[in-house]
């Protein structure tokens, strides 16, 4: 009995812990700005500026380099693009740009793809890029004509309303606001020294009890963490009773939820140790400040109030759609992380089969780790013998299919959709590993 009772508290603390890892550090500088630049998306850039290059009528060669671009521009993790792709989708884009977009975004992430290249070769990092690409687009397209009924109908109501025959312009202050927002994004997760270096420090003026302090350290916890987890509790009430009945109004819960989340960010930018109460300030923290600044003026003196109403409505609905579908898929896959045997990984990865591949794409989807996290994942696998074919079958299945992007997907799209889907990165990517260890791996670079 106790032995059952410690497995399954073992189960909890491996879930806990990956769960106030990711909403402490991951979620906030690129999970937030997403679900802000989805929600102004959304409201502001109207339907025909997106199709015109996304939509069901647009040309091929057109739609899905456009959508590869978009995807590459953005650079972002796996979670951060779900909010995007349900934007543009909802936006009118077609199916298969859409998808191609989901795709690539996470895929080419260009920080990634440099520390791929320095840690395991610049074989795996090139080989991640094209063949990223090319699934990206590939698999659009498959989905294009796997659902082109569907498509059809969908594109048949649009026509109805006059979606693809109308023009609109966009003001240019809204495209000046989409560059401040895609800043925020980029500041807060870009891993350059102008930005992540401490030019100055800050002691906070209290040290808790070493008993607390030991206990951060032993959950990777930082005071910072802990803080951002309380504010993003307290955004949670304040936005509930300041986002959901926007329409009627700004009340001051609403000014109370944009102030916290614009806080939120900020004292997410600044740089603390584990175990250490000294916060370093850095180029991140100061180009934030500046950014939120820009946009607050920027906002405040080009949209009406109910402009931004309907921003702030769009943003929370994909908020409520998405976020809860996060948490859980991140606290399943921290359990599942503790059960797979890593005995069980080495021995079946350890050579360039077609199961060895399937098992590197499974692994991806089970051992979900954040952006730039995956890589010294990877490079302690190869090191434990992983062969490099089913080594680049996980790095591109990785970035596509965790648990919590499939259950996303899922409440996005449906559940046919989202089956197709994951069975066709699965196999791109089983297949790609297999080639790769067939033919490149052991080449020279």
């Amino acid at each position: 009995m106790d032995a059952i009772l410690n497995f399954l508290a073992g189960l909890l603390t491996s879930g806990l812990t990956g769960l106030l890892d990711y909403l402490a550090a991951h979620v906030l500088l690129c999970l937030v700005p997403a679900f802000i630049i989805a929600g102004f998306m959304s409201s502001m850039v109207p339907k025909e500026a997106i199709t015109r290059y996304l939509g069901p009528r647009a040309s091929k060669w057109i739609s899905y380099p456009a959508s590869a671009l978009g995807g590459f521009i953005l650079a972002v993790c796996s979670c951060t693009i779900l909010p995007l792709f349900a934007g543009i989708w909802k936006r009118g884009a077609g199916l298969g740009p859409a998808i191609t977009f989901l795709f690539v975004g996470p895929a080419i992430n260009i920080l990634a793809l440099t520390y791929t290249g320095a840690a395991i070769g610049f074989d795996i990092a090139i080989s991640r890029l094209v063949l990223s690409i090319l699934f990206g687009i590939a698999i659009g397209l498959i989905m294009a004509w796997i659902f082109r009924k569907e498509e059809r109908e969908r594109s048949a109501e649009m026509e109805v309303s006059g979606v693809f025959d109308q023009t609109a312009a966009v003001k240019p202050a809204v495209w000046l606001l989409f560059i401040l927002l895609i800043a925020v994004l980029i500041v807060g997760t870009l891993q350059i020294d102008l930005l992540t270096g401490v030019f100055a420090s800050i002691t906070l003026p209290f040290n808790p009890a070493g008993g607390f302090s030991s206990f951060l350290t032993s959950i990777n916890l930082t005071f910072q963490g802990v803080l951002l987890i309380f504010m993003l509790v307290i955004i949670g009430v304040t936005a509930w009773k300041g986002f959901d009945k926007v329409f009627d109004g700004f009340n001051r819960w609403t000014y109370a939820a944009i102030l916290l989340i614009g806080l939120t960010i900020l004292v997410a930018a600044p740089h603390e140790e584990a175990g250490s109460f000294v916060i370093g300030i850095n180029g991140r923290l100061i180009g934030e400040i500046i950014l939120l600044v820009a946009i607050a003026l920027v906002a405040s003196q080009n949209f009406s109030k109910d402009q931004l109403g309907e921003w702030i409505w769009e943003t929370w609905k994909f908020v409520k759609q998405i976020f809860p579908l996060l948490i859980v898929g991140v606290f399943a896959a921290g359990v599942v992380k503790e059960v797979i045997p890593e005995s069980w990984v080495r021995t079946v990865a350890g050579s360039n089969t077609i199961v060895a591949n399937l098992v590197g794409v499974l692994f991806g989807i089970f051992m979900y780790f954040p952006t730039l996290v995956e890589v010294p994942v990877a490079k302690m696998f190869l090191d434990l013998g992983m062969a490099r074919g089913p080594l680049l079958a996980y790095l591109l299945a990785d970035p596509e299919l965790s648990l919590q992007s499939i259950l996303v997907l899922n409440g996005v799209m449906g559940r046919k959709k989202t089956a197709f889907y994951v069975g066709l990165v699965a196999v791109f990517s089983t297949l790609a590993g297999y080639l790769f260890g067939l033919f490149m791996a052991g080449m020279p670079v």
